[in-house]
């Protein structure tokens, strides 16, 4: 369950040898280019690679133009088979460093997800997504891109020049030519980065908030049953679907317009070499050979640009998520974690907190100062909406305090690593969500390797352990809410298994919020034996 290390994780550092602390720690807006310079000898051997495969290119010209000016000039068969062997044994090796270059560029892709996956998790339980971004979507995004064939647009394009440059040996026009073409091709590949922006983000966008909206109706399907709102939920999903594939089409056919228009041209241009090519040859300016070779290598110089054209959806969406992920590690900078304390006692301090909800300036909690001691119990009453559960988010670190201080045993919420006070905190939220797996190792708090007996004793203590043996598979019963198929337990079951996760380790501080909301008179009398053995203990 959410604990003080959701509120803090994302602000502080993993321990020493996770490994998002090999990042470093020279500042979040770095954090990224930290990321990648760790796979830089992955990219320095990708860039090898891709400068022989661009080398390994020229043979498709150079072919053509022995082929026209040696073979057909002498009819030497023994030359052609020659040079057959040779461009095949050159187009294998091409094949080869292509594949290698794209597994390399795989595995930087793979790394920086695995050193950044940390950050971003704990980013996201910080924020919730309550700032419209969502770090490990973003992260995804990061290593998609650098995973495919958008980086080659970027590794190959410093070799356009040098193949302009090969086409002004042949002449000087053909170069002048290849020139032109290629500023055109630029001016596309811009102006289609210019267009299509604005259609991109509308379509994810749209799409995103189609998937919300999907996700907030899957979880209230039996209200939406039990009240008849199947049809008015299906209407509405599928307006919201329709809007965002329309989005998602209109920003398709954006650039799939420049993608086919780049590619008409590039084809364009290289018949015009051929035809400007020819023209010189019918003067002797230069051979058949020459002819032919020009118009092939026109055709690679121009790639990249039309590459980047056509790949230019994923290469802005793989931009976007980096500019988004480095602001978001910006603005939550990991920091060394502090010394760690002893086990609390329990005895809770709240001066003058005043609690906000996030992206509101509006205040529901304001100015409450209150004193728990060991073995002593607090009941916080009201209507609803009054702030009770925004306090019991302050008491347990899930929102930050607007002013004032909450300590325990005199030390401040932020003074505790990561991980730590949550450990000594058992918190029972209004609406208690379970997560897949068992309900051993639900109650355990998904702990890998947790202690068997004291599973038992927290779902004794919550009065849950004969209600456990009764379901199918007793504490090893699989629980997966997000199947259809998945096991349905009653509110007061989950009630029961969420007071057992939190009475698990023994916290030396209970927050329950509701704890009574779901639960039959069996299940308040367990409640309340629970907190007298709680008290005491």
């Amino acid at each position: 369950m959410a604990d003080q290390n959701t509120q803090r994780a994302a602000s502080r550092a993993p321990h020493k040898g996770d490994a998002a602390h090999a990042v470093g720690q020279r500042g979040a807006e770095t954090e990224l280019s930290q990321a990648l310079r760790r796979s830089r000898w992955l990219l320095i051997w990708s860039g090898v690679f891709s400068a022989f495969v661009n080398l390994l290119m020229l043979t498709g010209p150079l072919f053509m133009l022995q082929v026209y000016d040696r073979v057909l000039a002498s009819r030497s068969e023994a030359t052609l088979l020659a040079l057959i062997l040779l461009v095949t044994a050159l187009y294998a090796m091409m094949g080869v460093l292509d594949f290698a270059r794209g597994r390399v560029m795989a595995r930087v892709g793979a790394r920086i997800h695995a050193l950044l996956s940390p950050r971003a998790e704990a980013l996201a339980l910080e924020t919730g997504g309550n700032d419209g971004h969502d770090a490990p979507r973003e992260l995804n995004a990061i290593q998609q891109t650098l995973s495919g064939p958008a980086p080659f647009v970027f590794f190959d394009a410093p070799w356009t020049p040098i193949f302009i440059a090969a086409l002004f040996v042949f002449h000087f026009w053909l170069g002048v030519l290849a020139v032109a073409g290629g500023v055109v091709m630029i001016a596309l590949a811009l102006l289609n980065q210019w267009r299509s922006r604005p259609a991109q983000e509308a379509a994810q966008a749209a799409t995103g908030g189609a998937d919300r909206l999907a996700d907030a109706l899957s979880r209230e399907r039996p209200a939406i049953r039990a009240l008849g709102m199947g049809g008015a939920v299906v209407d509405r999903l599928a307006i919201a679907k329709s809007e965002a594939m329309g989005a998602r089409i209109a920003a398709s056919d954006r650039t799939a317009g420049f993608a086919a228009s780049s590619k008409a041209l590039r084809l364009w241009l290289q018949s015009a070499m051929l035809a400007a090519g020819a023209a010189l040859a019918i003067q002797g300016a230069i051979t058949a050979g020459a002819m032919i070779a020009a118009s092939i290598l026109l055709g690679r110089a121009l790639a990249p640009v039309e590459q980047a054209v056509a790949l230019w959806p994923t290469i802005a969406r793989g931009r976007r998520g980096w500019r988004t992920l480095e602001a978001l590690l910006a603005a939550h900078p990991a920091a060394e974690e502090p010394m760690v304390l002893p086990k609390p006692q329990g005895k809770l301090t709240v001066r003058n907190l005043s609690v906000s909800a996030p992206r509101s300036k509006a205040l529901c909690v304001v100015s409450v100062s209150l004193d728990v001691s060991p073995g002593e119990a607090v009941a916080v009453v009201g209507p609803s909406g009054s702030g009770k559960t925004s306090l019991a988010y302050a008491l347990t670190g899930l929102w930050r305090p607007t002013a004032g201080a909450v300590r325990i045993d005199g030390a401040t919420l932020d003074q505790w690593p990561a991980d730590g006070i949550g450990r000594h905190m058992g918190y029972l939220p209004q609406d208690v969500g379970l997560m897949t797996g068992t309900i051993a190792t639900n109650i355990a708090r998904l702990d890998i390797d947790p202690d068997p007996s004291a599973i038992v004793d927290a779902a004794r203590r919550a009065g849950a352990h004969e209600m456990i043996l009764r379901l199918p598979d007793g504490y090893d019963t699989w629980l997966d809410p997000l199947a259809p198929g998945g096991l349905s337990l009653s509110g007061g079951q989950r009630q029961r298994i969420g007071l057992a996760r939190a009475f698990y380790g023994d916290p030396a501080l209970l927050i329950l919020d509701e704890p009574n909301a779901h639960l039959d008179q069996e299940g308040e009398r367990a409640l309340v034996s629970a907190l007298r053995e709680h008290k005491r203990r």
